[in-house]
């Protein structure tokens, strides 16, 4: 009987800064959830982040605790997750050195996530082939891992679609279904908008509440929120689209019937922007309080106890698809 492997997850972040309110929607509780019900890998993407921080590298390296922490203090739990460091596993390097076979240079330009993205970092005609080639390294980083479920951003279904080309060369080329292919896992809430309503929240951008912020600082960038300008007497009829506070109720407050009565409340008029943003601030700090302890109780040796025990048992499972991916290939000399 062939009874099929059980799932697995893999997904990470670029430790470029705390992790804010749209990592969370994003993606943090999808793996809250997903860790219940399958095995799961997350990595901290230090080398994808070295790509276009590379004269920069202090950025990068001071925020690995940061990451990990911010993981646990949501409750990502150690004992069902491993977490990991990225640049501790070579033998994801040695996995993209033999991937990059399996793909062309103008596929790798075509693809539209990188593109806009090299068009966002300014890099033109000076694109460091690290950076060009994170479709390869991202499949590396999934396939070695079996992974098989990948929680995204709609923006990033175009690296996937990519991964699962290039893992269908390589099986088709070597003849042996070694690796497996990718399905996107979406949040409910794929993008957060930022406070500022331009953009999604963002570290670069510093549009974004952080799970590490204070009381005060959360209170100071929720009354700072982009609402609807035209709005000015609480006897106004007010916009919805478009209005910050409205998209953060949508994510964080519990009872959906009751934004539902505030947005037509709000539409009529009669209801001041205020209040709402008083609202706001008591449901995230509802949310974020018990975070901001769970961290107080976090060490430093506790974190980093965790990132060893979890590379270690990530290198020996990535060494074990490694020595797949070589035996398929026939470069197991010995």
């Amino acid at each position: 009987m062939n009874l099929q492997k059980p799932s697995i997850v893999l997904t990470g972040d670029r430790p470029t800064g705390p992790l804010h309110l749209g990592h969370f929607v994003g993606s943090l509780r999808s793996r809250l959830d997903l860790q219940e019900k399958y095995k799961q890998y997350v990595m901290i993407a230090d080398v994808q982040a070295l790509t276009d921080n590379f004269a920069n590298p202090d950025k990068v390296i001071n925020n690995i605790y940061q990451v990990a922490t911010d993981y646990l203090s949501v409750g990502i739990d150690p004992a069902k997750t491993t977490i990991f460091v990225q640049s501790k596993i070579t033998q994801l390097a040695e996995l993209t050195v033999y991937l990059m076979n399996m793909v062309n240079l103008g596929r790798l330009e075509r693809n539209p996530t990188v593109k806009q993205e090299i068009k966002q970092r300014g890099f033109e005609k000076e694109v460091p082939v690290g950076f060009l080639c994170y479709p390869i390294s991202q499949t590396s980083d999934i396939t070695a891992f079996k992974a098989d479920i990948v929680p995204v951003g709609q923006d990033q279904i175009a690296i996937l679609e990519q991964s699962n080309e290039i893992i269908r060369r390589f099986n088709r080329t070597y003849n042996k279904e070694v690796l497996k292919e990718i399905k996107p896992f979406l949040s409910q809430v794929p993008k957060l908008v930022g406070i500022d309503g331009k953009s999604k929240a963002s570290k670069s951008e510093n549009n974004a509440i952080f799970l590490s912020d204070s009381p005060q600082l959360v209170k100071q960038k929720v009354y700072s929120m982009y609402t609807d300008p035209d709005h000015i007497k609480i006897s106004d009829p007010g916009k919805v689209e478009g209005n910050v506070v409205f998209a953060y109720l949508d994510a964080f407050y519990l009872d959906k019937e009751e934004v539902k009565s505030l947005k037509a409340h709000y539409r009529k008029g009669g209801l001041g922007d205020s209040s709402l943003k008083s609202l706001l601030t008591q449901t995230l700090e509802e949310f974020l309080e018990p975070i901001r302890q769970k961290r107080a109780e976090i060490t430093m040796n506790y974190v980093k106890d965790v990132l060893i025990q979890g590379t270690s048992r990530a290198q020996k499972v990535a060494q074990d698809t490694l020595n797949e991916v070589k035996g398929a290939m026939g470069i197991n000399y010995w």
